[in-house]
């Protein structure tokens, strides 16, 4: 919903701030007081094209600034997702625009600079305009099948096609993977064969590149534990026999010294029995560390072959990695890979059967659906056609025709809304084909056209309803025809946010508030004034409507009866 809009030095309107509520709004004015300035302010901050011409002259910057207040859910805030804008969708959004006297304009959201493409985009989301000169949002037929959708209520068959729709494109995508994992196998069958032939022979385990590594490192480590044990029992070589035989020379020495007259207990004999005593505990304890040695070399569990055997197989383990360019830890799990795409291979043809089985199944699903749907989309486009043909009459528009086609695309052209192309179309006179809204001649017919279409799909449509906007709708029609309008105006106002300029009191007389635009000032400056109508005012100025310059008691009574309808 629009809440606010700011003007500042546009054409004629120095400065204007003005606060909008819901329901219907009616601007009215003498003709040339300024009523499409501010439709002009209004699309000068939602996007349209920015002229020099609509500076005020004696100014130097024109600027318009429109504040909405969208609902958490609308389409505005995924948008500015889009284009990497922040926001916060509890705050009001802000759109400015600013112009130049040379035409060079500037745009802003939420006083981010931006282009003006991006406001034309949001401004599209937020308002359509029905006038004299542009009609904005029904003219584009692209529209036309969510309209359609929403008058028909058809979300729940519309969700059913957007399902099948994923669903087929899954079944597509998942046939389309296993055709080329095939191809790809298939190529490669005879060197992933050879591969895998190798990795089976070789049958590598999970760590066992560690385990081996650390099983060289401990043979290598025993290894020179035995070399250097073996130096040390090499050095106790003759040791024994030389001790012993020191022993028997000591003992022959001893008896010599015995037989020669020594006495036993003597100093000789004594030293000479202790030396041999020595040297035979010498001799024990080699014999203990020869022993020592010999067993501390039987505890080291060394093999020479298993080292051997250890240092070929890490040997064979790394050649076949960077054979296959990957990790020593990686065979196991290239192994298993390999295997699975060589079965993949075998079993493709089996398993590409029942995947172009399914994918059959879920194209024949989603057309099936998509036909109902357009068959329902068929008898919504009727429904339309003949609500939107009973609000014509009333609205002087009784010769033209409407109706709503709903042309079926080829499967290939389908989409998750249905395989349907929608488009609303008008034919203004008996016998006069039919053609594009937009080439109805006259600008009041098309902004009544407009009227009907959206009094018939008022109620209909999900989500909020943007601004709709009405420029003069009621041009060249008065009497019935006008209260006519008034009455579609406010009935659509019921559930949305309308702006209407008019001329006509039946129409002026419907709406919730109402704005007269006047034109004031001397031969030097001239200036734009709004004001917002109290009651009295507004009988008033719907008095002035009826009567023209000179408002009598018979014109305010008329007003009163007007408002009071």
């Amino acid at each position: 919903m629009l809440i606010g809009l700011w003007i500042r030095d546009v054409v004629l309107i120095e400065a204007l701030d003005l606060p909008i509520g819901p329901g219907l709004t009616a601007l009215t004015g003498e003709t040339g007081a300024g009523k499409s300035i501010i439709l002009d302010a209004l699309g000068l901050a939602t996007g349209a094209r920015a002229e020099a011409a609509l500076v005020r002259q004696g100014a130097t910057l024109a600027q318009a600034t429109a504040l909405f207040a969208p609902a958490p859910d609308h389409p505005v805030w995924a948008l500015l997702d889009e284009k990497g804008l922040s926001y916060d969708p509890s705050e009001d959004l802000v759109l400015r625009r600013t112009v130049n006297a040379d035409g060079r304009s500037r745009a802003f959201v939420n006083d981010q600079a931006t282009s003006v493409g991006v406001l034309r985009d949001l401004g599209a989301l937020l308002m359509e305009v029905h006038g004299q000169h542009e009609t904005v949002g029904l003219l584009d037929s692209r529209t036309h099948r969510g309209l359609l959708d929403a008058f028909g209520q058809l979300s729940a068959p519309l969700a059913k096609v957007g399902a099948l729709w994923k669903a087929w494109r899954a079944a597509q995508a998942h046939r389309d993977d296993l055709a080329a994992a095939a191809d790809q196998a298939a190529a490669e069958m005879e060197e992933l064969t050879l591969r895998l032939a190798e990795l089976d022979r070789l049958e590598p385990r999970e760590g066992e590149e560690a385990d081996l590594a650390e099983s060289r490192a401990m043979l290598g480590a025993a290894e020179k534990a035995l070399s250097d044990i073996a130096s040390a029992r090499e050095a106790f070589d003759g040791l024994a026999p030389r001790m012993a035989q020191a022993v028997r020379a000591l003992d022959r020495a001893r008896e010599r010294a015995v037989h020669a007259g020594a006495a036993e207990t003597g100093p000789t004999v004594t030293r000479l029995a202790a030396a041999t005593s020595a040297i035979d505990r010498a001799l024990v304890e080699a014999q203990e560390a020869e022993a020592a040695i010999d067993g501390a070399a039987e505890a080291f569990d060394f093999d020479p072959d298993r080292l051997e055997k250890t240092e070929e197989r890490l040997f064979e383990l790394r050649g076949m990695a960077r054979k296959l360019n990957v990790s020593v830890e990686e065979l196991p799990i290239l192994r298993v890979r390999f295997a699975e795409r060589l079965r993949a291979a075998e079993t493709s043809g089996e398993d590409l059967k029942t995947a172009e089985a399914a994918l059959a199944t879920a194209r024949a699903d989603y057309l099936a659906a998509a036909e109902d749907l357009s068959a329902q989309r068929r008898a919504a486009g009727e429904r339309l056609a003949q609500a939107v043909m009973s609000e014509l009459g009333p609205l002087k528009l009784d010769k033209a025709r409407f109706r709503a086609t709903v042309e079926t695309l080829p499967p290939e052209r389908a989409g998750p809304q249905g395989q349907d192309r929608v488009a609303f179309e008008i034919s203004t006179n008996p016998g006069a084909p039919f053609g594009e809204l937009g080439q109805i001649a006259s600008g009041g017919e098309l902004a009544r056209l407009a009227l009907a279409l959206k009094a018939a799909l008022a109620g209909r449509a999900e989500g909020a309803q943007p601004l709709m906007i009405f420029d003069e709708v009621d041009q060249g029609v008065g009497g019935a025809v006008a209260d006519a309008v008034g009455l579609r105006l406010r009935r659509l106002a019921s559930d949305a946010q309308v702006l209407v300029v008019t001329h006509s009191p039946q129409v002026a007389a419907r709406a919730d508030a109402h704005w007269r635009i006047s034109k004031a000032g001397d031969a030097e400056m001239v200036r734009t004034a709004v004001e917002v109508l109290s009651l009295p005012d507004r009988e008033e100025e719907i008095a002035r409507m009826l009567a023209g310059a000179q408002i009598t008691d018979a014109a305010r009574a008329a007003a009163r009866a007007l408002m009071d309808a």
